[in-house]
């Protein structure tokens, strides 16, 4: 995971919704990936490995949700974070995103700054399971090469 400039992956099949979210994250300094359908979303991510995914639910091809999904079931992604961002409406997504292994959902319309919130929280938390991890690895070496002396 990038440490200075995050790669976050937008897929939404809305042109504009697209642009829209796209112009405010490279705003913030982040390289940003597109795609306009499930698929897409699927195929750019195992080519990018984004740190971060903002997934649209109501997509051609794959859900945003069966996306996060085969996403959570694959260990290439395990330090990528998923928001989803829908007009499904609020009961629906806050209640099924995490089903599917969202960290966090948003609900259209939306304001930019509940999304930075949310992305920032995401990438933090994804961060620190990263180190958290790494070092919890370096603690079991350090206690395997004690008992083997």
């Amino acid at each position: 995971m990038s440490e200075e400039v995050p790669v976050i992956l937008v897929a939404d099949d809305d042109p504009d919704m697209l642009a829209l979210v796209t112009r405010h994250l490279r705003g913030m300094k982040c390289r940003v990936v597109e795609a306009s359908d499930g698929e897409m979303a699927f195929a750019l991510a195992k080519k990018e490995l984004p740190d971060l995914m903002i997934l649209d639910v109501m997509m051609p091809g794959r859900s945003g949700w069966e996306v996060c999904k085969a996403v959570r079931e694959d260990d290439d992604f395990k330090d990528t974070g998923v928001i989803v961002l829908t007009g499904i409406g609020e009961t629906l997504n806050s209640l099924t995103s995490p089903l599917y292994g969202a960290d966090e959902n948003i609900d259209k319309p939306f304001e930019f700054p509940e999304l930075d919130f949310k992305i920032r929280k995401v990438l933090s938390d994804k961060r620190r399971a990263k180190k958290e991890r790494s070092e919890g690895g370096k603690e079991k070496k350090s206690k395997g090469k004690a008992k083997a002396v």
